[in-house]
């Protein structure tokens, strides 16, 4: 009686309390419930119940009672005797080891942690150590694409292709090219009107004039890019040619966040007449890009390596500022 009183008395201050729709139940609504029914018959249980169901109180007394045989008759786990498992250090190890080059196997692991740690340790112990604790990660069937372009450093350039409107309205085309690992930009090449396999080799070749060639160049499937002239120019200079795959726009980041940035940035807020006033607005947005403008990606630095003594930092007592892209955007500079 006292066990229903109680259950009935906690009912109703469930009930007072501010909700929406249901009670709101607690841990200790739970457990003060499950211990009531403990107490009391089954078949009182749907008398007593207010603002529960039924079937909720019932199920909180079965879950008590299996939690109860299960403390009082499972063996104790922790004063069992035997050997001992690896330590904890081993465990991290071989954990760390599977995280980091998800292709080997346990024998691998194996050796390697004798060769590292000088610890012998079996193979079968790897593996229940791995299938107890190590969880696959769902990308984790090889290195990401921004792993893979990262492998090739300054040996890849990126080039894409984008259209731009003149102040009367005529279409030109713009090739950009950028250092995959500096995120640096090589050059642009401009050309007004229709692009074909001739204009598209002149606009790579002034984009690159002053630099020297890599050895991959990264291009997307863009039929321009298929013109006879265009792959036989790559040949003769010696550059191998990497197409992105289909449908993936990770497999080529950069320049397409490149080309969103100078459009956002610059050709969007401002106006160009001729092809050499567009081309002298792209070289001053590049030298901008290129030498000031910081950069998340490459946290907080530059493309660009700062001279020596340029990067000292700047008293807030005396410092004026360099105008960028005719006046667009200032940077602090030293006075």
């Amino acid at each position: 009686m006292v066990a229903e009183s109680v259950l009935v008395r906690h009912q109703l201050l469930i009930l007072n309390r501010g909700r929406k729709r249901a009670p709101n139940l607690r841990a200790a609504d739970r457990i003060i419930a499950g211990l009531c029914t403990l107490f009391i018959r089954p078949q009182r249980v749907p008398r007593s119940a207010v603002a529960l169901k039924p079937s909720t109180l019932l199920h909180l007394h079965s879950l008590l009672r299996r939690r109860k045989y299960r403390l009082l008759f499972s063996p104790k786990r922790g004063r069992r005797s035997g050997p001992r498992g690896p330590k904890q250090e081993l465990i991290d190890a071989v954990i760390e080891m599977k995280r980091r080059n998800s292709n080997w196997g346990c024998p691998r692991i194996a050796q390697q942690i004798a060769l590292a740690f000088g610890v012998e340790i079996d193979k079968d112990v790897v593996r229940r150590i791995l299938s107890v604790h190590y969880r696959r990660d769902s990308d984790a069937g090889g290195p990401s694409w921004l792993t893979f372009l990262g492998h090739t450093k300054d040996s890849l350039w990126s080039c894409d292709l984008f259209r731009c409107e003149s102040a009367t309205l005529r279409t030109h085309w713009v090739l950009v090219v950028m250092d995959q690992f500096t995120r640096r930009i090589i050059g642009f090449g401009v050309h007004p009107g229709i692009v074909d396999g001739v204009a598209l080799c002149r606009m790579f070749q002034r984009a690159t004039r002053v630099h020297s060639l890599p050895t991959y160049l990264s291009s997307d499937h863009d039929p321009l890019y298929r013109f006879h002239q265009w792959q036989a120019n790559l040949r003769v200079l010696e550059v191998t040619e990497i197409k992105t795959v289909p449908y993936v726009p990770l497999s080529h980041p950069f320049v397409e966040r490149l080309i969103g940035t100078v459009r956002r940035e610059y050709l969007d807020r401002t106006l160009f007449w001729t092809t050499t006033d567009l081309e002298t607005k792209l070289f001053d947005f590049q030298q901008y890009y290129n030498a000031h403008r910081t950069h998340a990606g490459l946290e907080g630095r530059q493309p660009e390596p700062a001279l020596e003594g340029s990067a000292a930092p700047i008293d807030f007592a005396s410092y004026g500022w360099r105008r960028h892209c005719r006046g667009l955007y200032q940077t602090p500079i030293a006075a």
